[in-house]
């Protein structure tokens, strides 16, 4: 899943892609380098971030949206390729499922807007369900756990017979344990190490960890610092489960993942 934030204030990549028409080469080009899912948001979910309107937020995602639906219906080499949404408002999310995208990636989990279950049942879309402690204004706050792994998955058991409760067909479904969403370094670790525990649930398990604060915290990387270890750990990720890599760079993560599979191919 290629990251392709639309904001001007996100973490990593803010006001880069702010432009519709930019965006959109950009989103074209991580199909290009191995993505199978191109997540588009447009409000940045940074710790610290202030929320952004519905209205706002619509004019940044629909645009893009339309740009690569209208890139994949032209080419056939695109025609494997999903788009997703990256949104916790209901009505952003009817708007960019109209205009192409298959995927809804809810970091509320289906708490932010009382909609938003009956928008992605109705449209058959996919859902993800994220963790998160608190709102991306606070959640860095001092996060505390008593077992970060077990109450992790306690939560997204919740959260998934939510939408499913609500009619929402259980092959739409994945999760995705929230990195970096309301943990400090050990607790992303520990949800890291403990990846077996979520792929339990039996329901496919996104981790998105590219660049994040908890890499540059082991590392002492800034952030255009923290490819390498954001490389190794999404290998790690998916060599333990992780159907899903939520990644900013993908040639890099494409070329590890095919290097470590080739490897582990000749040793078995």
């Amino acid at each position: 899943m290629g990251v392709l934030n639309v904001t001007p204030d996100s973490f990593s990549d803010g006001n880069r892609y702010a432009s519709p028409d930019v965006a959109i080469e950009h989103g074209r080009r991580m199909w290009e380098e191995g993505a199978t899912i191109i997540d588009v948001g447009g409000e940045s979910t940074r710790p610290g971030a202030e929320p952004v309107d519905a209205e706002e937020e619509s004019r940044r995602v629909l645009p893009v949206i339309e740009g690569l639906q209208a890139g994949m219906d032209a080419s056939d080499a695109h025609q494997a390729g999903l788009i997703s949404i990256d949104t916790c408002k209901a009505s952003v999310a009817e708007a960019a499922l109209g205009a192409g995208a298959h995927i809804v990636n809810d970091v509320s989990a289906l708490t932010g807007d009382d909609r938003m279950a009956e928008v992605v049942r109705a449209a058959g879309a996919g859902l993800v369900l994220m963790h998160m402690r608190g709102e991306p204004r606070t959640m860095q706050d001092d996060p505390r756990y008593d077992d970060v792994v077990r109450e992790v998955k306690s939560y997204l058991d919740t959260r998934v017979h939510a939408a499913q409760s609500a009619g929402i067909a259980s092959e739409c479904l994945a999760i995705d344990p929230g990195i970096g969403f309301g943990k400090t370094v050990e607790h992303n670790l520990q949800l890291l190490q403990g990846l077996g525990t979520f792929i339990a649930i039996g329901l496919p398990v996104v981790v998105g960890l590219s660049r994040k604060r908890f890499l540059g915290k082991i590392t002492g990387r800034e952030t255009d610092g923290r490819l390498a270890a954001g490389v190794a750990a999404n290998v790690y990720s998916a060599w333990h489960g992780a159907a899903v890599l939520r990644v900013h760079d993908v040639a890099e993560t494409m070329d590890a993942m095919e290097m470590t599979a080739a490897l582990c191919a000749e040793i078995s």
